[in-house]
């Protein structure tokens, strides 16, 4: 059944996907900057895209991943015998997240246009099925892996254990945890970011790999936050992207030279993030990161923050403005 409201806004945060040695299975939702998107009805029947929330976003339905995730979602529902109050859906995106920037933001858009249309049709999809929506849109611009659209649905570190069927587990996050990230001035898609990736691994470093993934997961568990940092210990992905990235290496240096736990590649990148145990320390990293790269001649922003546990917020855009719903609606 669709919902009596006639506008619903989700927001996302954005987040880091294969976290450290974790590809396409390990990621986190970081607080800060937060895509938007609004679903209300139309006229016009399927999806429409009234705003694609920055002037390089495509403003057709079969390109914006916030509506690609939608029309699965409206398709699912309908499947589902789900109603329609209108003849379709248009969507106003607002972006928070850098594009082409290592920190989820097109998972972000798709999983807010995916939560924001399951709302206006009265949240008729579980958290699995939401998912499964959000993976179309993702497999079309940067991939079929969840490691980014999981944590920015359910928040927190998420353990992908399975695409096939949906099988994903939210990770307890070390108390004290902060996150530094340093943005610098360089987009990098994620299809030039994947294509760098190595097409065989050698056994040595996969056992190596996987013994890591195991340690940041125990460290989860456990509230270890020095074993979380010196698992993040990636010999696949980093290596290979790191060279994509200019003054990446003496920003990692520089960074543990700091005080970070630990430091890696953010996503497919450019962003880089490191790991401390106290405000003063993230602060002091932060600084660090950014004069290695202006010592290579690259600007840089820096953020210091925590992971975000909320993930999505849905709203229903009436008198009751302040009304929260969680993303499945439940």
């Amino acid at each position: 059944m669709t919902n009596a409201a006639a506008r619903f806004q989700a927001t996302t945060p954005g987040g880091i996907g294969n976290l450290g040695p974790g590809l396409d299975v390990l990621g986190c939702a970081i607080a800060g900057a937060r895509d938007e998107v609004i679903a209300e009805w139309c006229g016009t029947s399927g999806i429409t895209i009234l705003d694609p929330g920055h002037p390089d976003l495509p403003r057709s339905p079969l390109k914006h991943t916030a509506a690609i995730a939608a029309a699965a979602v409206l398709h699912a529902a309908l499947r589902a015998g789900g109603a329609l109050a209108g003849n379709g859906i248009a969507l106003t995106v607002r972006k928070g997240l850098p594009l082409s920037g290592g920190q989820g933001g097109s998972a972000a858009s798709a999983v807010a246009g995916a939560a924001a249309t399951n709302a206006l049709l009265g949240s008729e999809l579980d958290t699995n099925t939401l998912l499964g929506c959000c993976l179309v849109a993702e497999a079309k611009v940067a991939g079929r892996h969840l490691d980014n659209i999981a944590p920015a649905l359910l928040g927190g570190i998420v353990l992908v254990r399975s695409i096939d069927p949906i099988d994903v587990v939210r990770l307890p996050v070390p108390a004290g945890l902060r996150l530094v990230l340093a943005h610098p001035a360089q987009r990098l898609s994620t299809a030039q970011s994947r294509r760098a990736l190595p097409p065989n691994v050698a056994l040595p470093i996969v056992t190596h790999q996987l013994a890591q993934v195991a340690a940041m997961v125990a460290a989860c568990f456990m509230g270890d936050l020095a074993l979380f940092g010196r698992a993040i210990d990636d010999r696949i992905a980093e290596p290979a992207r790191g060279a994509l990235i200019p003054g990446f290496a003496e920003a990692k240096r520089a960074a543990l030279d700091a005080g970070a736990l630990g430091a890696s590649i953010s996503g497919a990148g450019p962003t880089a993030f490191a790991i401390a145990n106290s405000g003063e320390t993230a602060d002091r990293v932060a600084a660090a990161m950014c004069d290695a790269y202006a010592r290579h001649g690259v600007a840089c922003n820096t953020i210091v923050t925590i992971i975000d546990e909320q993930g999505t917020i849905v709203r229903a855009l009436h008198e009751r403005a302040d009304e929260r719903l969680t993303a499945t609606g439940s």
